[in-house]
């Protein structure tokens, strides 16, 4: 038998509670042991008069039954005063049901403009208040549960109520952004659209409608909602006569209608509006940042040969299909990219090499007797051939860059790069693997001068909400990530960003708007735009060739890292470096916060007399967890 779900010692408001919907949550709340705040107006279904009788009705049903419960008689639009009253009664506010609501229907010609406001005033704007109110107390008590209440006609339209239902889907929006802002202090906000006989429908349905349609058919929906053990947030349900469906957007593959050196016209959108409103191999976007993950993926494409990428170091997204099989072994077209000593240059100072430090000249000055490239930079290289539209391009998989994290990554080098050339990109697809939570492309590339292979890169592409389709976890494959030595490092060098960083690093051929607009690193969840991963890795490798070979690239051979943390520019990093025979553990870290942005991190460096390998060095057998 299950466990009853209980509300004991959790404080409920319900406003509009004075019969209908809201009446049958009060009762149902104060049954299974909450204390509630039943708010009523007492006015009719138009929203005129008031009074106390209808809400003291319930205050008294519940008190005859046991329940504890105290009424409120104030406006929704006295939202501070209707959660005080919870706070004065109760010492708390747990959950708000945002349920009062009234109706002026008219034909949208005949809609007045005190029609109009009066319907947003109390759906919209009192729920928005009532909602405020109670936000920084759930802030702090780290719990919070909020029901907002939609509607059908909100969803779909409905005729004759243009007013209604641009408040009803206007209370789904204020659910979605509350969802997301309250995520992290545990508080959940849910949308309901109820189908239920109440004071708005009871002289619009007939009678034996109105039973089948009972408010006891949706309040239990609510109560799970609300409970401290359902962890839904930010969805959205229908729900009437004892059936509940949840509702999810769903997007069509759409159609790319211009190309980068030709405008866009009406006719290529008319040439396309087959395939843009074609729903087969539709995606389902559950968040901003899978919808703006579309966009990233088309300006990938479209500017493919210019190099528009989405390199994300942090959250951002995919819907992975069957057929992973499919997959494996897959090659990418080859890619071509030419580098000058101006690219060079441009990178190296993008991962911090300054003439602040005398050793550093060799990476920024073409005119040095022994300029170098930097090892790293072979990255820079390698990511164009996945990043501009690549990945989209996979049989069996669907990958929409939102939810798409850079989440290791493997470098090896046969001889040092050229200062300036041209190298051809060979990526293929090493192996996919189900991690449960995401799945893990790994992109295997190679980089040729004309026939002489001159870098490797394994690439670890974790796709967030992908995995759990029964794949192999583990592969032979990966280029297997490596704890830090359990002692104090032997050596650690800092290195301040710039508040430019990612700005100038991005010339490099990293054009993710995440990096350099601040709007879109909201969109994707970040206070200001964040510094590149590999920018992040680039300063790191720096610090262990400067510390460990006197920064002869020679002497490099292989790097290995995890992506553990984003990075902000104008951060101080702290790389801390461990020593052991011609391997260089390292991890990076932020000078103040101790976070670690690189984790289980190592360069192998070259004997001094030895020679460089001419194939890649053999995987280990186990993949961990990125």
């Amino acid at each position: 038998m299950a466990v009853p779900l209980r509300f004991d010692g959790r404080v409920v408001l319900v406003t509009g509670a004075g019969g209908g919907l809201g009446q049958a949550y009060a009762l149902a709340f104060a049954e299974r042991g909450a204390s509630v705040v039943v708010n009523d107006l007492g006015g009719d279904f138009m929203g005129v008069g008031k009074g106390s009788l209808a809400a003291d009705k319930v205050v008294e049903e519940i008190r005859r039954k046991g329940g504890k419960a105290v009424a409120n008689y104030d406006s929704v639009e006295a939202g501070e005063k209707v959660v005080k009253t919870a706070l004065d009664a109760f010492g708390r506010i747990d959950v708000v049901i945002n349920n009062a609501g009234i109706l002026r229907d008219r034909s949208f010609g005949r809609i007045s403009d005190e029609d109009w406001d009066i319907i947003q005033r109390v759906h919209l704007r009192g729920s928005f208040l009532v909602t405020r109110a109670a936000w920084d107390h759930m802030k702090k008590q780290k719990f919070g549960r909020i029901i907002m209440t939609s509607s059908a006609s909100g969803i779909y339209g409905n005729f004759g109520q243009a007013n209604y239902c641009a408040a009803k889907l206007g209370l789904l929006g204020l659910s979605n952004c509350l969802a997301v802002e309250g995520e992290k202090s545990n508080i959940h906000c849910n949308t309901i659209a109820p189908t239920a006989g109440s004071r708005l429908t009871q002289n619009i349905l007939p009678d034996d409608l109105l039973e089948a349609l009972k408010p006891d058919y949706v309040a239990p929906l609510v109560l799970w909602l609300c409970h401290e053990s359902c962890e839904e947030n930010g969805g959205l349900f229908e729900v009437g006569a004892g059936w509940i469906g949840k509702l999810r957007w769903e997007r069509t593959l759409g159609a790319i209608v211009r190309q980068r050196t030709q405008p866009m016209t009406p006719e290529a959108v008319k040439a396309n509006w087959t395939k843009i409103c074609d729903f087969d191999n539709a995606t389902k976007p559950e968040r901003i940042q899978e919808s703006i993950g579309g966009i990233i993926e088309a300006l990938n494409k479209i500017d493919s040969d210019g190099g528009i990428s989405a390199n994300h170091t942090s959250s951002a997204t995919s819907t992975a299909t069957s057929g992973f099989a499919g997959a494996i072994g897959h090659k990418l077209p080859p890619f071509s990219s030419s580098y000058t000593e101006l690219d060079t240059i441009m990178y190296a100072l993008g991962v911090g090499a300054s003439i602040k430090e005398p050793k550093d000249l060799k990476f920024i000055y073409e005119g040095s007797s022994d300029f170098s490239c930097l090892p790293t930079f072979g990255v820079i290289l390698a990511q164009k051939s996945i990043m501009g539209g690549g990945l989209a391009e996979i049989p069996g998989l669907s990958v929409n860059l939102a939810k798409v994290l850079h989440g290791e990554q493997y470098l090896e080098l046969y001889k040092p790069l050229p200062r300036a050339g041209k190298l051809k990109c060979e990526a293929v697809v090493a192996d996919v693997l189900d991690k449960g939570s995401g799945l893990i492309i790994l992109m295997d590339v190679y980089s040729y001068s004309g026939e002489e292979l001159i870098c490797y890169n394994q690439f670890s592409i974790f796709v967030v909400g992908s995995g759990g389709f029964g794949g192999k976890r583990t592969s032979d494959k990966a280029k297997v990530a490596v704890a830090i030595p359990n002692r104090p490092p032997d050596a650690v060098l800092t290195d301040t960003t710039s508040l430019n960083q990612a700005a100038l690093y991005r010339l490099s051929g990293d054009w993710n708007p995440l990096h350099i607009d601040p709007d879109f690193a909201n969109l994707a969840g970040f206070d200001k735009p964040i510094l590149h991963g590999l920018c992040t890795f680039g300063f790191s490798a720096r610090h262990v060739l400067q510390q460990f070979a006197d920064n002869d690239v020679s002497r490099f051979k292989a790097i290995k890292v995890r992506f553990a943390k984003p990075v902000y520019p104008g951060q101080t990093l702290q790389t801390e470096m461990w020593k052991e025979g011609s391997r260089i553990h390292f991890q990076t870290k932020i000078q103040g916060t101790g976070d670690i942005v690189i984790s289980n991190a190592y360069v192998d460096l070259v004997p001094t007399a030895d020679v460089l390998a001419k194939t890649p060095s053999e995987g280990a057998s186990e993949y961990p967890c990125v």
